[in-house]
């Protein structure tokens, strides 16, 4: 790859230009920055019930994950076959992949469960390129925790990513309970989530 001043790069392939153009998006502070199919969107400001929805997920994760694993909200994930850098609004993660390799950048595939909220600006994203992405990287679980679904808010959990595509594990409606499987077995009661 050259660069020439600073602001225009020869890259040797479609990947490497879209993380060097992610690298340098300047976004109003708080927006999230991603890569989508190979767009690069800017999303704004999570709404309050967004983040309360997060924050109790967080909360729960925290009671049953290993030491040696973490909850992030906004750690950038790489899905470079799907020209994808995905800013999910949770990732567990073992916290060792946060020191190996790009100080920035987590391959998708180190992702244990990931969760993403949606919002206007991002719902149509949630629900099918994202999920067509982490299940190519093979993210064991997906929670698409969706309050603006057609039918009314929602909760699916999908799994088993084989050959890029997920299994339908399970879907709530807000106020019911969700459980996790395997690595957590964790039962998310979806009645405490916001719904403004």
């Amino acid at each position: 790859m050259r660069e020439f001043d600073g602001d225009y790069i020869l890259a040797d392939n479609v990947w490497d230009e879209l993380v060097w153009v992610w690298r340098r998006t300047e976004a109003p502070k708080a927006c999230k920055v991603e890569i989508v199919e190979g767009l690069i969107t800017v999303a704004p400001l999570s709404s309050v019930a967004h983040n309360g929805a997060a924050e109790r997920v967080q909360r729960r994760l925290y009671d049953v994950i290993p030491q040696e694993w973490g909850v992030y909200q906004r750690l950038p994930l790489v899905v470079p076959a799907r020209l994808g850098l995905y800013v999910p609004d949770l990732a567990v993660v073992a916290s060792s992949a946060l020191r190996a390799g790009d100080e920035q950048l987590i391959p998708a595939s180190r992702a244990e469960l990931v969760g993403e909220i949606t919002s206007r600006a991002t719902a149509a994203n949630d629900r099918t390129h994202k999920l067509a992405g982490y299940a190519e990287a093979g993210v064991a679980l997906y929670l698409l925790i969706d309050g603006l679904a057609p039918g009314g808010p929602t909760v699916t959990l999908y799994g088993e990513p084989e050959d890029g595509t997920y299994r339908f594990l399970a879907s709530v409606e807000y106020g019911e309970k969700l459980t996790l499987p395997n690595l957590f077995d964790l039962e998310i009661d979806t009645g405490v989530f916001p719904t403004s």
